[in-house]
């Protein structure tokens, strides 16, 4: 680790800003350092800055009267505000967040993703006269980085440059504390247990026995699987007497499923459902099966069967290792056959 600011004594109750803006994925696998700050500052303050779309992921650590998570959520609109970058009401949204962020002065400011947008939060936030703002001073292989963005830190943390997300959030918060790392013998939490098991099951219409989710589709079409390979799986668990459900998000991905859908016996095409609704989704299912996307590491950040199908992006950057509910299969540029995917899918399904 290299340290640019010396290490300081920290107020006992520190505040503290965490900047992880999106993607759903990479929120996901940063909340395990909110729950590893807590153990250290239980009466701290602990706020995050977010894009709006993905304010639903972090309101079940809101601080609630018999829990202490995330004592304030705010909303950060730049993909809206990009769209009308010249409109009078798009500058009047982006002063009320900035007056919103600097209701707080801040003793630590913790940026976990190494891009521009999010020092530039990092920046405008109000901090303490020996603020710790602490960020990654390299890259890590197959993510995104912007080297300009340490020029905003007071902070840089060295990390390796093969370093699972969740792996390397802790890094950079340990360093900021100026503390041990904390090794993957201390499973990440993400959600706490008694939410999970308040999540709503069953809410897809028309779901008739035991259903699978297949999230197909990604950002990213070199990531996904192909659809024979959907196609036979698909085929295989309806024989074992389970129910397809193939969500989509975009018009196109809508396709992919109805194309899907009418080639395997009794699946389903449900209609589009926000992140908030994937809660009770996924919580629902017998199984998740999905490739490398948000929605899959969603339902593995919830502890739910599931399957993560690895093809163009490598496995150790965000595999489900904290659970023997979720198979890694596939890497990098390595697809995995039907049969290893149907295998995993079985072994979840008969536990």
């Amino acid at each position: 680790m290299s340290n640019i600011v010396s290490s300081h004594a920290l107020p006992p109750n520190p505040k503290v800003l965490l900047v992880k803006l999106s993607s759903l994925g990479d929120v996901l696998h940063n909340l395990p350092i909110v729950w590893d700050m807590r153990v250290r500052f239980p009466d701290g303050q602990i706020d995050w800055v977010v894009e709006e779309g993905y304010v639903h992921l972090l309101e079940p650590l809101m601080t609630t009267s018999n829990f202490r998570g995330i004592d304030r959520i705010i909303p950060f609109g730049l993909r809206r505000w990009k769209r009308s970058i010249f409109k009078l009401s798009t500058w009047k949204q982006f002063f009320t967040f900035k007056k919103e962020l600097q209701e707080a002065t801040y003793d630590i400011v913790i940026e976990t993703q190494g891009l521009l947008k999010s020092a530039i939060v990092c920046a405008l936030a109000n901090k303490s006269s020996d603020v710790v703002v602490a960020g990654l001073a390299n890259a890590t292989e197959f993510s995104g980085y912007e080297p300009i963005a340490k020029t905003f830190y007071n902070h840089l943390v060295q990390v390796p440059i093969q370093c699972h997300a969740v792996d390397r959030s802790r890094r950079v918060m340990c360093s900021a504390l100026d503390i041990p790392l904390i090794e993957r013998a201390v499973s990440p939490q993400f959600y706490p247990s008694e939410f999970v098991a308040s999540i709503p099951r069953h809410s897809v219409s028309g779901i008739k026995v035991s259903y699978v989710l297949f999230f197909h589709s990604t950002a990213r079409e070199a990531k996904r699987w192909s659809n024979a390979n959907w196609l036979t799986l698909g085929k295989a668990l309806s024989d074992k007497g389970y129910q397809v459900v193939l969500p989509w998000g975009s018009s196109s991905e809508k396709a992919i499923s109805i194309l899907l859908s009418s080639q395997i016996p009794g699946s389903l095409v449900p209609p589009a459902f926000s992140i908030e609704r994937a809660f009770s989704v996924i919580a629902g299912a017998a199984l998740t099966v999905g490739v490398d996307t948000g929605l899959t590491h969603l339902a593995a950040v919830l502890n739910q069967p599931t399957v993560e199908i690895y093809c163009d992006s490598p496995r150790w950057k965000t595999e489900g290792y904290w659970s023997s509910r979720i198979e890694n299969v596939g890497d990098i540029q390595k697809p995995p056959q039907v049969q290893e995917v149907l295998d995993a899918a079985l072994r979840l399904l008969t536990q």
